[in-house]
This record gives C-alpha cells, structure tokens and sequence, in this order.
C-alpha cells in the first residue's frame, strides 16, 4: 500500500463518484489520497502529508486515459512527410511497416511506444488492434504463441510499461470498397484477417478466456471500419460486442473516400450502415469521426454513442476537423487518442479538441478546462471500459499524474487552466495502479528514447530485407517464365 500527498489536486464536482459538493472538476490544495490493492479507498484535502507519504507536487491530474492507440504507427514518426502525398499514400508506408513485424519486435516496439505515453501521464491504452497473424495471413503456431501471439506481446508489453491496456481486437476482413462492394484483402493486409466474422470472434473468445484472470487488461472489439467489414459482419462484431458486455470502436468516416465509397455501395453514409447494423449506442464508440452529415451527427448523438478524436493525427494526415462541439451538443460523448503517434500526448490530443473548435467557428471557449480534463480522463477510461477510471475519489482505480506548473510551458499559469497550456513533456510522476510508474520524469523502465531508437531501427532494417527479398523473388519469378 502506498499513500500520495499532492500539492493540489483535481477533485470531482457534484454528480461525479466522491463528489464533495463543489463545482464539477476542481482544484483543491493539499491533498491525501490513501491507496490498497491498486485502488483509491480515501480522499482528504485541506491536510498536511504523513510521514511516509510519497509527495506529488504541481497539480495532480487522474491519470489519463489514450482512447486510440496504434502502436506500431509510432515507428512511422518523423519518416513520413518528405514527399507529401495523402492519406492513402501514408498508408503504403504503414503496410510495409507492418509486414516487419514479429512478435518479438512488436512486444519491443509496444513496450517503449506505451513507456513513451506513461512518461506523459498515460494510464490506460486502448489498443486498436489488427495485426494479428504471419504476414501470409496464417496464424503463428503454438510453438510461436499461437493464434493471439501478437496480442501477448501487446499485453506483455502493457504490463513493463505499467499502463493499464484495452486490447481493442480489431475485425477487418476487406480490401476496401468498389462500385461493386467489398473487395478482397490485398496482400499487404492479409495479416489483418480472420476470414470470416466468426473466425474472429473464435479467436477472441479464446483470448478472453485466457486473459480472465489479468485485471490489468481488457478485451474488447473493434470493427476496423465499413471499408474492410461488410453490413452483416458488423452486425456479428457488434452483437459479440453486446453479448461480451465489451466496448466496441470503429474507424468512422476518417477520410471523404470513405464516405464515397459507401454512398456508391450502398447507397448510404459510414454513418448509417453503423446505425443500420446495430452498432451504435452507448458502448460504441466512434475514432475520428471528421466528415459528417447533420443525419449523421444525430443519429451518433440521439443514439449516445461515443467519438474519440485524434487532433494530432487529423491535421498530420489532412483528415480535416471533426464536427466536435455539434457532437457534444448532441450527446456523443467526446474522448481522445494519439492514433499514429504523431506526439505522445493526451494532453495535446484534449487541447486540441477546444483549438480545433476554435478553427472551425472562430470563436474560444467551446470546451472549458474542466470539460477537457473530463475528456482526456474519466470519458476516455469509460470509452475504454473503465468507466469508474479517472477520478480521484474512493472506489476508483488509483492512476495520478503530477502535472508541473513551473516549467518554461507552465509558469505562472493559473493552475485550474494548466490543461489548456501543459503538455507530456510537463508530468514529472505517473502512478498507475497504485504503483510508482514514473518518478522525477524518468520511467522505471529506464531510458525510453534508446528502447524506441533500438526497436524501431531494427524494424525498419527488417522492412528493409523484407522489400529486397521480395525484389528479389520476383526477379526469379520473371526469370523462370
């Protein structure tokens, strides 16, 4: 048992569990948060720290929560903006990266990506995850981990890094759409599928079954987007979903192709081929969420399904700015997530919901600091199927971040507004779970930036062999005929 006693702290407001009767979301001073067994069992502020007390200075925020995560995106950073190109180009990238991948590199890779995001106050990752079997499509053999070999690795990875994980087990079955519907997986995805719906929800039974016991870890579904899962198929994830009781994400009209592609399929939007299937509601929730029709807007809203939105991501692949007030307005829940990794940052990742607003209508205030803490903690914890995370109070799990308000970034701010100017590289101590993940802005895992150096090289150098061995059998092959 560990107890932490915080220079200020942000505390809950009326309706929120722990709630001592001020306003929603607030900053209170000195403050004592007792622990046991990884969870929050007392909450007093107004008193001094106890001998024995680990102290946290700054404000302490309840640890984030990165509601969309792509790992192995990471290594993308930085390799990706010489020639420009668009979306569909970055995605040829992304293939080759993931053709690379082995369990072992990717358990490497995961392991420093979520070291990376607990430095800046992650707690909890959703894993939005699809890269599951050998780069021909076959699941690895048992002598190689078996069918969920990659899932294992994200999970070990998780545990070294001391993030909570949401493996978010990803159905994608199709190349994408054409006039005259699904298309057939390409060969740079054929790792992604499972063959049918149900094959994948057989493999992620199994998965369950084998991760009952691990309260550090999650599964749940995730239906990649209506380009790579047919109607009746996302009908299947979704109703698995509902059955399992387990939080369901989906890609949501990231790009205007998308959206065009089912209108000319289907006659109908991204949208309302969710809607139609049974996939909205209360437990799904929807990633990126950018090009929308005002339908589309209220069937998300009306139906309570939740959006997570991933600034970072949206401008660095020009998917344009999602319609993030109008979504709230109308009762989508709103969450955030890294995607790709352009940064680390939940903190970026929530401030950029309020400046992307800002762009959009020309006006300030949209979400105030108390609706974006909200939102890069306890809204994206229950997007992930937490939804008793973030909040400092009794019963919730304990995940603090000790954000510093005298760095060059923080100085002399107004501590209640530190959201709107703080970022990763401003949270100085990380407790996830009740254990000490980050003292002093240094993981207990130990020099992050060489982990990521070493794991993407050697990926990369993998890549590399992978694309000369392809030359070269298709030279022979060209040879023999």
């Amino acid at each position: 048992m560990s107890d932490y006693w915080c220079e200020r702290a942000w505390l809950p407001g009326p309706g929120e569990p722990g709630s001592p009767g001020e306003p929603r979301g607030h900053i209170a001073e000195s403050v004592r948060v007792e622990t046991e067994a990884g969870r929050i069992v007392a909450v007093e502020h107004g008193v001094p720290a106890a001998d024995g007390d680990v102290r946290l200075r700054g404000v302490v925020l309840p640890g984030l929560a990165d509601a969309h995560s792509h790992a192995f995106h990471r290594a993308l950073r930085g390799r990706t903006h010489a020639d420009g190109g668009s979306f569909w180009t970055w995605r040829q990238g992304m293939y080759a990266l993931a053709a690379a991948l082995t369990p072992d590199l990717y358990e490497r890779l995961a392991r420093a990506v979520y070291a990376e995001l607990a430095l800046g106050g992650t707690t909890a990752v959703g894993e939005f995850h699809y890269v599951h079997h050998r780069p021909d499509g076959t699941p690895y053999p048992a002598a190689q981990g078996g069918p969920n070999a990659m899932a294992e690795a994200l999970r070990s990875a998780a545990r070294d890094a001391g993030v909570h994980l949401t493996l978010l087990d990803t159905c994608y079955l199709h190349g994408g759409l054409g006039p005259d519907g699904h298309q057939p997986l390409a060969h740079e995805q054929a790792r992604f599928g499972d063959g049918t719906a149900e094959a994948w929800a057989r493999r992620v039974d199994a998965l369950r079954t084998a991760w009952a016991d691990d309260d550090r870890v999650l599964v749940g579904a995730a239906a990649h987007s209506v380009r790579a899962v047919a109607p009746d198929e996302l009908a299947a994830v979704a109703r698995w979903a509902q059955d399992a009781r387990a939080p369901l994400h989906v890609h949501l009209s990231e790009q205007p192709g998308e959206n065009q592609g089912a209108l000319a399929a289907f006659g109908v939007t991204p949208t309302r081929l969710l809607h139609d299937a049974g996939a909205l509601g209360p437990g799904t929730t929807a990633v990126h969420a950018v090009h929308l029709t005002d339908d589309d807007v209220a069937l998300l809203g009306t139906s309570g399904t939740g959006v997570c939105l991933c600034p970072t991501t949206e401008r660095d692949l020009a998917d344009g700015i999602a319609p993030g007030l109008r979504l709230a307005r109308a009762g989508s829940p709103l969450s955030v997530g890294t995607d790709q990794h352009v940064t680390a940052d939940v903190l970026a990742e929530a401030r950029g919901v309020e400046e992307h607003e800002r762009l959009a209508t020309g006006g300030r205030g949209a979400f105030d600091p108390a609706a974006l803490v909200d939102v890069a903690t306890s809204a994206g914890h229950a997007a992930l199927g937490r939804p008793g995370a973030g909040r400092i109070a009794a019963g919730a799990p304990a995940d603090l971040v000790a954000v510093r308000t005298d760095t060059v970034r923080t100085a002399g701010s107004d501590p209640a507004q530190l959201v709107l100017v703080a970022g990763a590289a401003d949270a100085s101590d990380v407790v996830a779970g009740g254990e000490l993940v980050v003292r002093d802005g240094v993981h207990r895992a130990g020099d992050v930036a060489r982990m990521l150096a070493e794991a993407i090289d050697e990926i990369w150098a993998a890549a590399e062999r992978d694309t000369e061995r392809d030359l070269t059998h298709d030279i022979t092959r060209g040879s023999d005929a």
